[in-house]
């Protein structure tokens, strides 16, 4: 039981972004006709591993994806949400630098993936690294850290957090994770990260609608991942069910994903800076809400069964349905699975990012409280 609307969205939405994670990662960088002939048919929950011997397996191994565990997507969520806890107040890309860091170098956790404890640095993916490279070993401006890093759904995938903390205000939300972001991304992979945190804001308001949350992204999108949402949502409310579908949304993202067909067949120019392209991930996860009308289970398996980047489309996905319907949207089944074969509390951190979204609002409404009254001061003039 959680105690408010707020509490209660912000734990079905770090939840929910989980689970999909942790259901994703075992479908995640194949496509929907090996998955089926791996799996019998379609994902319908947590399943095994693709590879048996996922240990020694190419390309998956060394990570245990599968079975319930949650990937990279979480573990940084979960440090975006520390960081929060500590600062107690908005986050800007050099909290990245004197906070995110730390957290990824500094203390050994549990690590699902690798059945051990270590520094999240040794499990986070490569353009995760650059945080520590660039900030940490580097010394670069925080705000333009993020130049020359690939390209890619990285800081997007743990953006949630930002907007839980800018509740309803979607371009709060938007303003805070590009600056946030610019020490990690830039181009489409930083505006991406805007525009999912602005996603979970609008979702995080009262009578929020998976409508309402294109629309929200629609309206603050720049660019190519504008025309990517624009062009995958339209042809996502062509279909009732997401089975069906992977074809036609494809096609839909395709002129704007730099990333081949061929998921792993990367060509020169996969996930360089550019002002027309955007990340698949994104538009895949609005248009699997639309599809699913806002419902948790089938925006989630849809993003399993599509495959490619599935851990993060089904998390993003995932995040903005868990907090359009609250923690009882995210089946339990699935949430009991994954927090035991992962080794994690999933409700706490929620519930945590909630009550630093309290605070936040209440330091945000007294400086614009005194924002108005010396306003008022500049512009009242004596009447007789």
């Amino acid at each position: 039981m959680t105690e408010d609307l707020l509490t209660d969205k912000a734990v079905g939405c770090v939840t929910g972004a989980a689970v999909g994670d942790a259901l994703g990662g075992a479908t995640e960088g194949w496509p929907p006709e090996q998955i089926q002939e791996r799996y019998g048919g379609h994902v319908t929950g947590v399943v095994p591993p693709f590879f048996a011997d996922w240990r020694n397996a190419r390309p998956i191994a060394p990570y245990h994806k599968g079975d319930g565990h949650v990937t990279d997507d979480t573990l940084m969520t979960h440090a975006l949400i520390r960081v929060y806890e500590k600062v107690g107040g908005h986050l800007d890309a050099y909290a990245a630098a004197d906070h995110l860091v730390p957290e990824l170098m500094g203390e050994r956790r549990w690590i699902p993936e690798l059945e051990a404890e270590a520094l999240p640095l040794q499990r986070i993916f490569l353009a995760e690294k650059w945080l520590v490279l660039r900030l940490h070993y580097g010394h670069v401006d925080p705000r333009e850290a993020g130049t020359g890093n690939i390209v890619n759904c990285g800081a997007a995938m743990y953006m949630a957090p930002v907007g839980v903390v800018n509740a309803a205000n979607p371009d709060a939300a938007y303003a805070e994770a590009v600056d946030l972001a610019g020490a990690h991304q830039s181009s489409y992979g930083r505006e991406a990260a805007g525009v999912l945190a602005a996603a979970v804001a609008e979702a995080m308001r009262p009578g929020a609608t998976a409508d309402s949350v294109v629309a929200t992204c629609l309206r603050l999108a720049r660019d190519g991942t504008r025309a990517a949402i624009e062009a995958v949502c339209d042809r996502a409310r062509d279909f009732g069910h997401w089975d069906g579908s992977f074809p036609a949304l494809r096609a839909a993202v395709a002129p704007y994903d730099t990333v081949a067909d061929t998921y792993r067949d990367q060509g020169l120019g996969a996930r360089r800076p550019s002002r027309v392209h955007s990340i698949e991930e994104l538009p895949l996860a609005l248009a699997f809400l639309l599809i699913a009308g806002g419902g948790y289970r089938d925006t989630v398996l849809g993003g399993v069964n599509y495959g490619r980047d599935a851990d993060s489309i089904a998390s993003m996905g995932g995040a903005v349905a868990g907090a359009l319907g609250g923690a009882a949207a995210v089946p339990a089944e699935w949430r009991d699975q994954v927090a035991a074969a992962s080794r994690l509390d999933l409700a706490a951190p929620g519930a945590a990012i909630a009550e630093v979204a309290r605070r936040v609002h209440a330091g945000d409404l007294a400086a614009r409280r005194a924002h108005e009254t010396a306003f008022t001061a500049l512009t009242w003039t004596e009447r007789s």
